[in-house]
């Protein structure tokens, strides 16, 4: 049996980078047998075997070599127990935070085929859940740069920026849409979804019935939109009962095609 092994006859046996085991070498992880003086070729016995293979086990097991060093150099039962359920704990918290991104994935889906293949330019009659919403009341006019008051409101609710950001929408105030006036808006808000941090002062829209429209665009067209659901009010004799949702639920941080944009108004009302 051959006695020493090259560091690429360690590598081919373990499937393991000479590189890699070239840095646990100068950390001290995996020292070589020996090393000829001459030609600085490393070379190792079958008692550094062992010793690999609980590095890559414990590698395999997320642990970082940080720990395997500790380890090492306080090697005993207690000490390994230690870890494991340090990493158990570690890996537990993890799965949840996937689990968490895979059902935003898996909402975010279902909004982008919702707004996708759903009838636009008609007036439905819909109830909705509760939402909960970071709120920030500041006025806005269209044609105002709006990433101004996003960037307060994540600031005011201390909201991490992050890929699966929350709808954002604006609000037209109750006396506005009964006066026709749809070039303003009086509040900006972020919908929270499950999963996200939700802060103290979170306000919560309550579930009730809205007049729904959606409509090829952005907020620049929706005043007329706004005309075609208080046509739709007077007609059947409904009544307004608080400010508008408007949420642009595709738009350029989908797309940018301008012409695949949808937005909604959401219109509370009673009968």
């Amino acid at each position: 049996m051959k006695e020493l092994f090259t560091i690429g006859d360690l590598s081919k046996l373990f499937q393991v980078k000479i590189a890699t085991l070239r840095y646990y070498d100068e950390i001290g992880l995996l020292k070589p047998e020996y090393i000829d003086e001459k030609t600085n070729y490393r070379y190792y016995s079958t008692q550094q075997f062992e010793r690999l293979s609980t590095i890559k086990y414990l590698r395999a097991l997320g642990l970082p070599i940080s720990e395997l060093l500790e380890f090492f150099d306080y090697r005993d039962t207690d000490k390994l127990i230690e870890m494991l359920k340090r990493q158990q704990t570690e890996i537990a918290n993890k799965k949840r935070e996937l689990e968490l991104v895979e059902r935003k994935i898996s909402r975010r889906l279902t909004q982008i085929y919702d707004a996708t293949t759903n009838p636009l330019d008609t007036i439905m009659e819909v109830k909705l859940p509760k939402l909960r919403v970071a709120h920030l009341t500041q006025d806005y006019r269209l044609g105002e740069d709006i990433e101004y008051p996003i960037a307060e409101l994540r600031k005011n609710f201390n909201i991490e920026e992050n890929i699966f950001l929350g709808k954002i929408g604006i609000s037209v105030a109750f006396k506005d849409i009964q006066s026709h006036k749809f070039d303003r808006y009086n509040s900006i808000f972020m919908v929270l979804e499950e999963g996200d941090k939700i802060p103290k002062a979170a306000v919560i829209f309550p579930s009730r019935e809205y007049l729904r429209v959606r409509f090829r665009g952005t907020h620049v067209n929706a005043a007329l939109f706004y005309e075609k659901l208080l046509n739709y009010i007077k007609k059947h004799n409904y009544n307004i009962i608080d400010d508008s949702i408007e949420i642009t639920l595709i738009d350029y941080g989908i797309t940018n095609n301008v012409d695949k944009y949808v937005t909604e108004i959401l219109l509370p009302f009673s009968r």
